[in-house]
């Protein structure tokens, strides 16, 4: 592959995949074979497994499905070149474009992704501990007054029992 300057992440993220199995090709060939240094290969490693894209992608929670759809009809015809100097203008990354994009082809947008699922139901699970540990609580309350009040009761009537009765 001859040296390019610039490579996309999802480019890039093919070019990491290749370090695992079954290709396995060490970090020095694969530098070597797509013209950059091992250095940016580790790099790139880095970043693509803590979540950089993520993080990177989440000024898309600021527009609308509306404005989504509307940037993405805009930036759709657009060579690479064009979608970046567009990008810049309006302050996104090209790689949220290009998400927004391919989520439009696929009709995913309005699907949840499975970190918003996970932190849903994380928020869910603990919002219902608390409303159980609440009840268990007061369950545990009245359970220890009713015992309190039998326990006075039996020695209330220790106490005034009727001597009749023996």
């Amino acid at each position: 592959m001859a040296k390019r300057t610039k490579f996309t992440w999802e480019e890039r993220k093919r070019i990491i995949q290749r370090l695992l199995p079954p290709e396995n090709i060490s970090v020095k060939e694969l530098a070597k074979e797509i013209g950059v240094s091992d250095v940016t290969i580790y790099s790139w490693r880095t970043k693509i497994n803590n979540g950089y894209l993520d993080k990177k992608s989440t000024n898309d929670k600021n527009y609308s499905p509306e404005d989504k759809f509307h940037i993405v009809m805009e930036t759709y015809s657009l060579n690479e070149g064009e979608l970046n100097a567009y990008c810049r203008e309006k302050g996104l990354y090209t790689e949220t474009v290009k998400k927004w994009q391919q989520n439009a082809i696929n009709g995913t947008e309005g699907t949840q992704s499975i970190n918003e699922t996970t932190e849903i139901k994380s928020k869910l699970k603990k919002e219902t501990s608390k409303k159980l540990k609440s009840e268990l609580n007061r369950k545990e309350k009245a359970l220890a007054e009713a015992a309190a009040l039998l326990v006075l009761r039996k020695k209330a009537d220790a106490i005034w029992e009727d001597p009749e009765d023996e």
